[in-house]
């Protein structure tokens, strides 16, 4: 006769967002009880079953105590990519990595007990705007030029968690790229555009997105916490990584959209600069990263390893 299984208790930090959200509601349906760090106040209508603590995500605080006896972390805060570079965003968006990874780990030496495994989220972009376009890069391929700020904030991302966690804690550094889920991050506006006929190849349609399905994260979130043979770098994307012009014609297929013109690269620097105010290049640039450890390695099986069955699914 089997055994219940025995419910977890986890840390998200900045675990208030997009992906906190979707790997909350799939650690309640487990039976096991998130507790999330946020710097904002808790929602009015939150679950009871999920804790929530407030934290600066820099210096030590009540939240602390949480950590004691927790069965692990998981680190996604940082301040969104999705802005401007400016001096002050990339610093911020550098800052806030290095200061979370930092003050969890001050937060671990201080507990009695600390959680023996830490998750860190990391990006897929350490690897840079690779040449040629069509390079396919996994956990092998060294970080892109400093100059580049995805592979500077990157490696030092990386290296901060490294520095942080205890010598005794299991490790397991998920490098994301674009994620798909329900309203939620860059996916939300590129529906908006396609619905309003404007969901044509971006710039030369070349590049590549390397992509996955919300669910298969929190999967690989969940099965990082539990499985202690995780250890290490992987590259946390789909399996087949497609270009632009084949992604945003699955996107028009699954909202059952005719075929729209394209949007030269010109436009869409404009566009991004003074309407939506983010950075062109997360449109115009892309890398083919393919997650060579986790299938080879840790033989995780995708849920959703077709682009146009995962938008479709999302639809």
């Amino acid at each position: 006769m089997a055994h219940p299984r025995t419910p977890r208790r986890t840390l998200l930090a900045g675990g208030s967002g997009f992906l906190g959200g979707s790997l909350a509601a799939a650690m309640l349906r487990r039976g096991d009880r998130p507790e999330v760090l946020s710097r904002r106040p808790r929602p009015a209508g939150l679950d009871g079953r999920i804790g929530w603590h407030r934290w600066d995500g820099s210096t030590l605080g009540d939240w602390a105590g949480a950590l004691d006896g927790a069965d692990g972390i998981v680190n996604l805060a940082g301040r969104t990519v999705d802005c401007r570079k400016t001096r002050a965003n990339q610093a911020e968006i550098l800052r806030s990595r290095i200061d979370s990874c930092r003050v969890l780990g001050e937060a671990c030496r201080a507990a009695a007990a600390p959680p023996p495994v830490w998750v860190q989220a990391a990006t897929a972009h350490i690897v840079g705007d690779p040449r040629p376009k069509d390079r396919i890069c996994d956990e092998t391929t060294p970080p892109g030029p400093p100059e580049e700020m995805a592979p500077r904030v990157g490696t030092a991302w990386e290296k901060a968690f490294d520095a942080a966690r205890l010598p005794t804690q299991r490790g397991v550094t998920l490098r994301i790229s674009f994620v798909l889920g329900p309203g939620g991050g860059a996916l939300g506006k590129l529906v908006r555009f396609t619905r309003m006929g404007l969901g044509g190849t971006v710039g030369p349609g070349d590049q590549w997105i390397s992509w996955i399905h919300h669910a298969d994260l929190d999967r690989l979130f969940l099965r990082a916490l539990e499985d202690p043979s995780l250890s290490g770098v992987y590259v946390a994307t789909a399996p087949k990584p497609v270009t632009n012009r084949e992604f945003m014609a699955a996107l028009r297929a699954a909202h059952r959209r005719p075929w729209s013109p394209p949007a030269p690269a010109l436009c869409v620097r404009l566009f991004s600069r003074f309407v939506l105010d983010t950075d062109p290049e997360l449109a115009l640039e892309g890398r083919r990263c393919v997650p060579t450890r986790l299938v080879a390695e840790a033989g995780f099986a995708f849920e959703h390893p077709e682009v146009r069955a995962a938008l479709a699914d999302l639809a």
